[in-house]
C-alpha cells in the first residue's frame, strides 16, 4: 500500500501507512456501488459461480430488467465480467479479492443491532460466519 508521510503519534506505531489519494477514492468508490442490497446479492451469487441474468433475477427476486441495470454498474466498476455464448451472456465475479469484504458485511448485518452493540465480545467463537463465508464445517474455536 503506497502510502503518506504519518505525523503524530502516529508515527510510533510500526508499519502504519494512510492510503493514497486515489486508492482511498476507488475504495469509496467501489463501496459506493455496494451500497445496494440487490447488487449485494447480485454479487455474492456470481462469487459462487457463473450465472445468467434470468436465474440472477430468480436468486434476488427482482426482473431480468432490474438484474441488467444493476449488472452494468457492476461491470463498470470492474466487479463483474460477462462471456457471451450465443444469445445468452453469462456473469461472474471477476475477483475474488471482494469475497472476504462481503463476507465480513454480511456478518457484521447478521450480528448488529439497531443500539449500536454489534454483538462481539472478544474471543468469542465466530462459527457463525459460515453462514456467509461458506466455511460450513469449519470450526474456528474450540467453544461451541
Amino acid at each position: 500500500m503506497q502510502g503518506v508521510s504519518i505525523g503524530g503519534m502516529h508515527r510510533e506505531i510500526p508499519g502504519f501507512s494512510m492510503p493514497a489519494d486515489e486508492q482511498a477514492h476507488l475504495a469509496a468508490e467501489s463501496f459506493r456501488l455496494l451500497a445496494d442490497p440487490t447488487r449485494i446479492k447480485i454479487l455474492w451469487a456470481l462469487l459462487q459461480g457463473e450465472s445468467s441474468v434470468a436465474c440472477l433475477g430468480d436468486l434476488v427476486g427482482t426482473s431480468p430488467t432490474v438484474v441488467s441495470q444493476h449488472l452494468a454498474k457492476l461491470r463498470l466498476a470492474g466487479l463483474v465480467k460477462g462471456r457471451r455464448e450465443g444469445t445468452f451472456v453469462y456473469y461472474k465475479a471477476a475477483d475474488v479479492h471482494v469475497r472476504p469484504l462481503l463476507a465480513e458485511a454480511l456478518f457484521h448485518a447478521e450480528h448488529s443491532d439497531l443500539d449500536g452493540d454489534s454483538g462481539f465480545e472478544e474471543g468469542a467463537d465466530d462459527h457463525h460466519r459460515s453462514n456467509v463465508t461458506g466455511d460450513h464445517g469449519a470450526k474456528r474455536s474450540t467453544a461451541e
